[in-house]
């Protein structure tokens, strides 16, 4: 459901590139919606779900659904009113927040006005989309995967909706794009609801403040909030770095960004989905043995999946981006420069996808501080590497800095879930990272030899030809490396598990 979730997200993005290109309007747009999709991580996907899923899942284990229920109903109470207010006062205060998180726009009126525009349509985002959310923990608590996985496939209807059809009814255009989202999230939160009372956990919200579960679940969200904050705070200080450079850097790198999550998303996000509920629930019933195979499996099929795709985002950087996005308005220039962005994400892409696995390691345990301190030395190490890298490389530098602060991220986290006694590597290790290297080096040494070899110049090709051809490389890559671990003894039935 994810792979078709990402699939989608590619249309969405091409089409919006091709409609609006890479200039004013889509920096203003891309500022306006990182914002609010900035909370929604803090409160939403990040903080809020670390918090409540390990206690919602002790709750269902030791003392069953109705008292699972009971605690839903305080928690949506609360998230709502939280959540409404926050939603106001940054709808109130929107030029406030443009000039602090992009004072590069600052020095162009018109621009700066459709930004604040923008943030005050897509705001509401943060709410809905955090419910929705809500409703997707119960979900995967219950183990019901599917459904929230599928869920995220409705904002990139909707975008394709508001872009294809309705954008020419739209003063601006752009303005397109954020009643986009503010649909989109409508969508994804009544999507869930039949879902929710299918397993009879869909009670009335309540405000209570005095109950103990609500109680324990805002304890945790302080330094979960704290630690998720310092990544988010790290992207809003890039914006603001980007924002001071040519117009256009904002949308290369989010459209590098957009090619990134598609591996982070169908790898990281699906196994940190999945692992969360589970491993809380072994941390419920003190099974540490399994508690640390899992998190073995996880690291192993996470290191296969991702070394590949990071190789090959890198070395089929400029065939992707001209095939998926040089249409219309998005031009050679652009297609190079967000190249020079993916190259330096793809650097990064094993550590963005490895901190999705290892958190929950420690969340799972309701252990947020170890995760916050980790956090904050990895914001002070990017914001040293921008400075450093944003001079020789522009924008991206800036990309190079995130995916070197997600690798030290893992790292640490690593670091901490063997030095805690968490974690221990399951057998066999050495050998299984001899046979994993041979084939991502094989691979990439038929990518190269394909691409290098490629018999045209891909700005001038037709789409037709440019996606055949890229097709045709991306099926031999895989046919490639799939093919030499067969041969050195991977099998599937190694990495399939059974969850009980």
């Amino acid at each position: 459901m994810t792979l078709v979730s990402r699939i989608l997200g590619f249309a969405r993005d091409a089409i919006i590139a091709r409609a609006f290109g890479a200039g004013m309007a889509t920096d203003a747009f891309f500022v306006a919606f990182k914002l609010p999709n900035l909370l929604r991580r803090i409160f939403a996907e990040g903080a809020f779900s670390q918090a409540f899923v390990p206690v919602l899942a002790e709750y269902k284990e030791k003392q069953g659904e109705d008292a699972a229920r009971a605690l839903l109903a305080n928690v949506a109470g609360v998230l709502t009113l939280a959540l409404a207010a926050v939603t106001v006062l940054g709808m109130l205060a929107a030029p406030w927040v443009i000039y602090l998180s992009a004072p590069g726009f600052g020095g162009d009126g018109d621009k700066f006005a459709l930004t604040v525009t923008l943030l005050r349509i897509t705001f509401p985002y943060i709410l809905l989309i955090s419910l929705a959310s809500l409703a997707s923990s119960v979900l995967n608590t219950w183990r019901q995967f599917s459904i929230p996985a599928f869920t995220p496939t409705l904002l990139n209807i909707s975008f394709i909706v508001f872009s294809t059809l309705l954008a020419p009814y739209f003063d601006p255009p752009v303005l397109a794009l954020g009643w986009a989202v503010f649909a989109g999230g409508v969508a994804q939160l009544a999507f869930q609801l039949p879902y929710l009372r299918r397993i009879h956990m869909l009670p009335w919200p309540k405000v209570n403040f005095s109950d103990a579960g609500v109680n324990r679940i805002l304890k945790q969200m302080g330094p979960a909030i704290f630690g998720v904050s310092i990544g988010q705070v790290s992207l809003v200080i890039n914006t603001i770095f980007a924002s001071l450079l040519v117009s256009g850097s904002v949308s290369w790198m989010y459209y590098a960004d957009r090619l990134m999550e598609f591996p982070t998303g169908v790898l990281g996000v699906a196994l940190g989905t999945i692992l969360l509920p589970s491993l809380s629930r072994h941390a419920a019933q003190a099974d540490d043995g399994e508690f640390s195979r899992l998190l073995d499996w996880g690291i192993r099929l996470s290191l296969l999946l991702a070394l590949p795709a990071s190789v090959g985002l890198a070395v089929l950087s400029e065939p992707l981006i001209a095939t998926l996005f040089m249409y219309g308005k998005f031009n050679a220039h652009d297609v190079a420069m967000t190249q020079q962005a993916l190259i330096a994400y793809a650097i990064g892409l094993v550590g963005l996808i490895l901190v999705k696995v290892l958190a929950p390691g420690f969340y799972a345990r309701q252990n947020v501080k170890t995760p916050v301190r980790i956090a904050m030395i990895t914001l002070g190490c990017t914001q040293v590497m921008n400075l450093v890298f944003i001079i020789p490389l522009k924008h991206a530098g800036l990309s190079l800095a995130i995916g070197l602060g997600a690798c030290l991220n893992a790292g640490l986290l690593l670091y901490q879930l063997r030095k805690q006694g968490i974690y221990q590597p399951q057998d066999d290790w050495g050998r299984f990272a001899r046979r994993l290297l041979l084939a991502v080096l094989v691979m990439a040494e038929v990518l190269l030899a394909l691409n290098w070899g490629s018999p045209f110049d891909w700005a001038h090709q037709p789409a037709l030809t440019r996606t055949l051809w890229l097709t045709a490389m991306v099926v031999m890559g895989v046919i490639v490396y799939f093919g030499m671990l067969y041969a050195q003894g991977f099998r599937l039935a190694d990495f399939r598990r059974k969850e009980h």
